[in-house]
């Protein structure tokens, strides 16, 4: 489910990611930075939505967008989900849940009929800026990455 467009500003920050070089949300090239948070590597939901996003990515840089995948996974296992894969993008560890707690994606979920904490599926796009301008929470995986690429292709060229 989206929810309306903001020009909420997101507070800069730094994280551990694939590739060795960390990531910074300001001062980036792209026009806009997918970030798209996900329960756990490995696992189906997880495994079709960054397949998805993967496929997708000629377009979004097209679109001038980058895309970063997020999860409470460490490195280690995000070295070896990116390489099965072949993401050609960038993965964030969040252990200790602190960008889960900024984007406030950390939810109560049921679970095999217990109640468990863990990550809610939700999607951001932010600008060059570091203003927040779409958000989805809750996300299905199907079809969700061609209608954030929707998004992206649907915003004035500027």
């Amino acid at each position: 489910m989206a929810d309306s467009p903001s020009t909420a500003p997101i507070a800069d920050f730094s994280a551990a990611q694939t590739g060795g070089a960390p990531f910074n949300l300001l001062g980036r090239p792209a026009r806009y930075t997918v970030l798209y948070f996900y329960p756990k590597d490995n696992t189906p939901g997880c495994t079709t939505e960054s397949i998805a996003f993967r496929e997708l990515y000629p377009q979004f840089q097209a679109a001038n967008t980058e895309i970063v995948g997020i999860s409470r996974d460490s490195m280690r296992s995000h070295d070896g989900f990116k390489a099965k894969l072949g993401l050609p993008f960038q993965l964030i560890s969040d252990p200790d849940e602190a960008l889960c707690l900024q984007f406030d994606v950390m939810k109560n979920k049921m679970m095999y009929g217990k109640q468990v904490r863990g990550v809610e599926r939700s999607t951001f796009i932010v600008d060059a800026d570091g203003k927040l301008v779409k958000e989805w929470r809750g996300v299905k995986v199907a079809s969700h990455a061609d209608e954030v690429l929707d998004f992206v292709k649907s915003q004035p060229r500027g």
